[in-house]
């Protein structure tokens, strides 16, 4: 039997660096298939549901996506700001929803979990994505993303928004990355920035890496603001990861 038809093997701890290496490749070769060249990524919670008592963020997010969306097809390469999420319920479901309701592809970066990560049906098919490794998933994330969007959220949206903060921060990537954090209240309550510059843990500065918004129409508006400017890139436009000196 051949080594890579071979499951024992591949499925085994030898092989794991093969397949942290398809998880690369094979979105890569889809991506370039679909002609995506860019993404606006929307992070949140996969508990928030319509009918809930936070239901508003979900028709935010829905409505964010439409416009977002929209305001993509309406320009002359419409294959920019496409919408991605977790590919997951709550705002993942939302604003793949609200894409996919103005008519627009959607991309959802699945990941196998015990509980509540199933992907969500408006996903476009061919962009569906599953994958086992979060650094991974991350990767992909952060590599094609223009914008970010962050609805509220528990540990992994907090893990993920941090992460791209970082990114930020330490300029590892080798563009802005505008960060829009939707639920001022939300965000001012869970997270403490000023006492981080107050104790010294970042600077003053580092908090303009992200703005705060509370309706769609703002970010919309903040996402024009930057992006309009933006010329178009290859296919996909990824972001390099760069050496700070």
């Amino acid at each position: 039997m051949l080594t890579y038809r071979d499951p024992a093997f591949m499925e085994g701890d030898d092989a794991r660096p093969l397949r942290i290496l398809a998880e690369y490749l094979e979105p890569l070769a889809r991506f370039h298939q679909a002609g995506v060249q860019d993404t606006i990524v929307f992070f949140g919670s996969a508990r928030l549901k319509p009918e809930g008592p936070l239901g508003h963020y979900y028709e935010a997010a829905r409505e964010v996506a439409r416009q977002v969306t929209q305001w993509s097809l309406s320009l002359d390469e419409p294959k920019r700001f496409v919408v991605c999420t977790g590919g997951g319920g709550g705002i993942m479901e939302a604003a793949n929803r609200g894409a996919a309701e103005a008519g627009g592809r959607t991309i959802g970066l699945n990941i196998g979990l015990p509980n509540e990560q199933r992907p969500n049906e408006y996903i476009t098919p061919e962009l569906s994505f599953e994958f086992h490794y979060f650094f991974m998933r991350k990767l992909w994330f952060a590599h094609l993303a223009r914008a970010l969007i962050v609805f509220p959220g528990g540990f992994g949206t907090l893990d993920e928004l941090m992460e791209m903060l970082t990114l930020a921060q330490t300029r590892k990537l080798d563009r802005a990355l505008p960060v829009i954090l939707f639920g001022s209240d939300y965000w001012r309550e869970i997270v403490n920035f000023d006492a981080l510059v107050k104790h010294g843990m970042i600077d003053r500065a580092d908090l303009e890496l992200f703005q705060f918004a509370d309706e769609p129409e703002a970010v919309l508006r903040s996402l024009q603001a930057v992006l309009m400017p933006a010329p178009a890139a290859a296919t996909p436009a990824f972001a390099s990861s760069r050496t700070v000196r």
